[in-house]
């Protein structure tokens, strides 16, 4: 396990003038050195002009696991990387992105949380007082509902809203599960459904006639009014209960689903198994008539073909064949609370490394709305119910 320990370029969170009225929101506390297992910037974009790539200049330490596109240590990452802007009117949205390759590895213990905060330049002074403590706050809660707390941070004011954090960990050998050791039988699980790039899309067009024309005929708003839900409490929530039930049905590999989509992650995962492995992937569960929004949009977001991105989206496990059933109904047991879910999509077989989606899969659409808990500061959300694998 590799230690970095270098400063972020952006002046501290506790000198800025622009946030000193929020700092009861935050634990004063000096940033510790960055012992990561995990760094992730969720992005919120506050005004029309989308802004450039933001990367990150850190050079990454060697390490012997994989070549994976990410911040986690032992996996070392390339020199320059990009984050994804999403555009969401929720303060609360920041809940789940920022610890998931700690969870991926089945780390369900984060020892602290540092925030990385931008204000707007374009804000008004009380726009500013009025929505960055709810976004400092939603942060906060997160850190709680992670078991962790927000200990201090960064700040720089520039023409967006940037939320995001470091999430840090240290930790013995025995207690993560390095992603490599999938073998032929066993089979793939993933813990949230597909869709959420869908979902916000399609939303934000009901207030574009053009759009919204083109995609009329096969949704209606109430149905775009409730996979907007499910995306948002899909988004917000924490991927903590799957990574402790990884130690439990002995998991093999997993990775969070982000921004390459579910086969883009799926390869990138597949290739840094020790064995000669292929993962093929059968089913596709997916946020209620999101799939015939993908169809209707010409396929443009790639859903159904599994490069859609998705943010703060599950993790996708390697399980032993006769752990996965198991695995999948102790998820959803009320001990772990509300709204917890998982289905069996693939399995693993020999053959050359790499992941496909077999022809023409039979999306697996949630099940008709249902009441869902309320979430801190936003509306109920509905969940649809897990259906047997074929």
């Amino acid at each position: 396990m590799c230690t970095t320990s270098h400063p972020l370029p952006f002046p501290s969170l506790f000198s800025s003038p622009l946030l000193a009225p929020f700092l009861p929101f935050l634990t004063p506390a000096p940033p510790p050195p960055y012992t990561a297992l995990a760094c992730f910037l969720f992005l919120m974009v506050a005004c029309p002009t989308p802004p450039p790539p933001l990367l990150s200049a850190a050079p990454s330490p060697p390490a012997s696991a994989c070549p994976s596109p990410s911040c986690t240590c032992p996996i070392p990452a390339q020199r320059g990387q990009p984050r994804p802007f999403l555009q969401a009117p929720n303060p609360h949205l920041p809940r789940a992105p920022c610890p998931p390759d700690l969870y991926a590895m089945g780390i369900t213990e984060c020892d602290n949380m540092l925030m990385l905060l931008s204000v707007s330049q374009k804000m008004t002074d009380e726009e500013r007082e009025k929505i960055m403590p709810l976004i400092m706050k939603g942060f906060r809660d997160a850190a709680e509902d992670g078991g962790t707390s927000v200990t201090g941070g960064q700040t720089v004011v520039n023409p967006w809203i940037i939320v995001g954090g470091v999430a840090t960990v240290v930790c013995q050998p025995n207690e993560f599960i390095m992603p490599d050791s999938a073998v032929p039988g066993d089979v793939l699980v993933l813990t949230k459904p597909l869709g959420t790039q869908v979902a916000v899309s399609a939303h934000q067009w009901l207030d574009n006639p053009e759009r919204w024309n083109k995609i009329k005929l096969v949704v209606s708003k109430e149905d775009v009014e409730l996979a907007y839900q499910e995306a948002m409490f899909s988004m917000a929530m924490l991927n903590r209960t799957a990574a402790g039930l990884m130690h439990t049905f002995n998991a093999h590999a997993a990775t969070d689903i982000t921004g390459f989509g579910i086969l883009g992650h799926a390869q990138n995962l597949a290739k840094q198994q020790r064995h000669e492995v292929a993962f093929v992937i059968h089913n596709l569960p997916v946020i209620a008539k999101m799939a015939a929004v993908s169809k209707a949009c010409g396929n443009r977001f790639g859903l159904l073909q599994g490069t859609s991105p998705e943010t703060s989206g599950g993790l996708l496990i390697c399980l032993p064949r006769e752990q996965a059933a198991r695995f999948c109904a102790e998820i959803k047991s009320p001990k772990h609370g509300e709204g917890h879910q998982a289905w069996i999509i693939g399995i693993v077989e020999k053959g050359p490394q790499g992941a496909r989606i077999i022809d023409k899969p039979p999306p697996r659409p949630l099940s008709p709305p249902t009441p869902g808990p309320a979430a801190r500061g936003w509306s109920p959300a509905w969940r649809g119910a897990a259906r047997p694998p074929p």
